[in-house]
C-alpha cells in the first residue's frame, strides 16, 4: 500500500495519542507481554510512522509491561534453498563463505516490517542470538525473553514464544493475521518433519557456517485453527486506526492448536 493509499483510508492522522487510546479500547494493559505483529500501511496514515506506534505500544502496556516482535532474517539460510530470490548456483559457495554473520547489533530483519525492523534498534531493546529466527524486545521482561535462545528447533522450547508463553503473554495482531506463536505448538505437537537448515553465525567471535536441526514449519496449517480458535470466542476484535486488531492469550492459543494437532479435537476446557 502506498502512502497516498494510506491517507485514503483514514478520515484523520493517526497519533501517538490516538493509537494508545485505540489500544486500551481493545484491552490492552498495563504490565501486559504482549507478542505484537504489525502491518504499518494498514494503520491508516500515522503521524511519525513506526515510531509513534511503538511509542503507543509502550504508553499501553507502560514501563511495567514488554513488548516482543519477530526480528527474521531467513536470508542468511543456504542459498541452495532460496526460492523467493534464487541466484545462480554458481554463486552459492561465494555466498556461504563470504556472508556475514549474524549479529544481533548489525544484522538487520527482512519481511517483518518497519515497525518490528525499528524495535531492534530502539534504545533499551533486546536481541535474541539466532541467526534466522530472532526477536527484539523491550521492556520489563525484555532479557528474559530473549536470552539463551536455541540454536535447534528455534521457534520450540527455550525460545522468544515460549518464554512468552511460561509469562502468561498475549498477541496483537495489527492490520495482519500473521501468528508467529503457532508455530510454538508446532514443535510441541512434534508431527513435523525435521529438517537441516543451515547459516553464518559467530562462535568465539569467530565466523562460522553451521548447521542444525529445524522443524519443518507449515503455515499453511494454520488457518483452519485459527478459524476455530476465533469461533470459540477467545479472540477480542475492534479496531486500531484503520486495522482491524486482534487480541489474545499466546498460552490459550498454543495449548488449543496443540491439542487440535495432536488429537484432532479441540481441548475441553475451550473458551
Amino acid at each position: 500500500m502506498t502512502e497516498t493509499e494510506a491517507i485514503a483510508r483514514a478520515n484523520a492522522p493517526r497519533t501517538r495519542a490516538s493509537l494508545a487510546a485505540d489500544f486500551r479500547a481493545l484491552g490492552v494493559q498495563a504490565g501486559d507481554v504482549l507478542m505484537v505483529h504489525v502491518s504499518l500501511s494498514n494503520l491508516g496514515w500515522v503521524a511519525g510512522g513506526p515510531v509513534a506506534v511503538i511509542q503507543a505500544l509502550q504508553d499501553a502496556v507502560t514501563p511495567a509491561g514488554t513488548l516482543v516482535m519477530p526480528t527474521f532474517t531467513l536470508h542468511l539460510t543456504d542459498p541452495a534453498d532460496w526460492r523467493r530470490f534464487a541466484v545462480p548456483q554458481d554463486w552459492w559457495a561465494t555466498i556461504r563463505a563470504e556472508m556475514p554473520a549474524f549479529d544481533p547489533a548489525l544484522t538487520p530483519s527482512r519481511g517483518v516490517g518497519r515497525t518490528a525492523e525499528l524495535l531492534r534498534t530502539w534504545p533499551d531493546a533486546r536481541r535474541s542470538n539466532h541467526p534466522h529466527s530472532s526477536f527484539a524486545a523491550w521492556g520489563r521482561h525484555a532479557e528474559f525473553i530473549t536470552a539463551d535462545h536455541p540454536l535447534t528447533f528455534s521457534l520450540g522450547e527455550g525460545s522468544p514464544l515460549a518464554r512468552v508463553y511460561d509469562l502468561n503473554g498475549r498477541v496483537l495482531l495489527l492490520g495482519t493475521e500473521n501468528n508467529t506463536s503457532l508455530h510454538l505448538a508446532e514443535v510441541r505437537a512434534g508431527k513435523q518433519a525435521t529438517v537441516p537448515f543451515s547459516g553464518p553465525i559467530l562462535v568465539d567471535g569467530e565466523r562460522r557456517w553451521v548447521t542444525f536441526d529445524e522443524c519443518d514449519y507449515h503455515e499453511k496449517a494454520f488457518p483452519p485453527v485459527k478459524a476455530a480458535f476465533q469461533e470459540s470466542g477467545a479472540v477480542t476484535i475492534g479496531n486500531v486506526g484503520s486495522a482491524t486488531a486482534k487480541l489474545m492469550s499466546q498460552r490459550a492459543l498454543v495449548d488449543f492448536a496443540w491439542q487440535w494437532w495432536t488429537a484432532g479435537t479441540l481441548p475441553p476446557d475451550s473458551p
